[in-house]
């Protein structure tokens, strides 16, 4: 199979090299041309146009920042569709919203071509390193046909179920992980409003039933004030809504993820949205008039 890769960014980029090396040919387009020439230089090969790569390819993979670009790479003038048919399989690995990713895939499968959703999890350490996790939706036969491409990228891939529930697995594994640290952000102020060390609380939160995930990897940064890092607020923000107009749509009580939606919200009217996450907490510290942050 001939493998075209569309989206060259941070995450993308990695994901295209580690195709390149394993497989020995990829064909690339985005919209800088310093992330084209950059792949050019490593051997890659680049397509005039993003129909020029459909046309060339077998599969094509996506790796792009929202649904509406995803819908605009393909759709706009140019773009995939013109290069799609039968036997064309496109892989989209960005994260976009369910629903709206069921709705382009329908227009890809009225093409004749098959849609998969295969939105990845993990920073850019691991698309580096082609251990990203990956969640798939769409027909199983049109992913098997796919998976070594995807074990190319990452090195847990399941198949989840019919098209959307690469989508809805990734939501559901971000809303968890956006809930505990609104949670985080509420209560470690608490605790240093209540008198406690900021630094012996996030020692003990982290060697106690109180630990998570979140907590492990936010309360050091937060301990040392460092949040100009990772995955931003307002890109996070994205996440929870998406499982917002689910919950919505499908008349679905989701009361604990609409409180959490509601910091996320404090925080992004107080300006905070190009930070990472962690930076939620900075809206009870203010409230608290207190901070939690290592002695100096």
């Amino acid at each position: 199979m001939k493998v075209g890769f569309i989206g060259l960014g941070a995450m993308g980029g990695n994901m295209a090299l580690n195709i390149l090396a394993k497989e020995g040919a990829v064909c690339v387009n985005d919209v800088s041309e310093a992330a084209r020439e950059a792949m050019r230089a490593k051997g890659a090969q680049v397509a005039e146009s993003n129909a020029a790569l459909a046309r060339a390819c077998d599969v094509v993979m996506l790796s792009l920042p929202n649904g509406d670009v995803v819908e605009s790479v393909i759709f706009s003038p140019g773009g995939l569709a013109e290069g799609l048919g039968a036997g064309k399989i496109v892989v989209d690995l960005s994260t976009c919203d369910y629903l709206h990713t069921k709705a382009i895939a329908a227009k890809v499968e009225a093409l004749g071509a098959e849609f998969l959703d295969a939105p990845v999890s993990g920073m850019e350490a691991r698309a580096k390193t082609g251990e990203l996790s990956i969640m798939c939706g769409g027909k199983e036969d049109a992913f098997n046909k796919v998976l070594p491409l995807l074990r190319d990228i990452g090195t847990t891939v399941q198949y989840l179920g019919a098209t959307g529930s690469g989508q809805l697995g990734k939501t559901i594994n971000q809303v968890l992980y956006d809930v505990n640290m609104a949670a985080l952000a509420e209560i470690l102020p608490l605790a240093v409003k209540m008198g406690l060390d900021p630094q012996k609380t996030g020692d003990f939160i982290n060697a106690g039933t109180g630990r998570s995930y979140a907590s492990e990897y936010f309360i050091p940064k937060i301990l040392a004030g460092d949040f100009k890092y990772g995955f931003s607020l307002e890109k996070a923000y994205k996440d929870m809504q998406s499982a917002f107009f689910i919950s919505a749509k499908e008349c679905i009580p989701t009361p604990v993820m609409n409180a959490a939606m509601a910091t996320y919200q404090m925080a992004l009217l107080e300006g905070y949205g190009g930070d990472y996450k962690g930076a939620m907490v900075k809206v009870f510290e203010k409230l608290n008039g207190v901070e939690f942050r290592k002695k100096q």
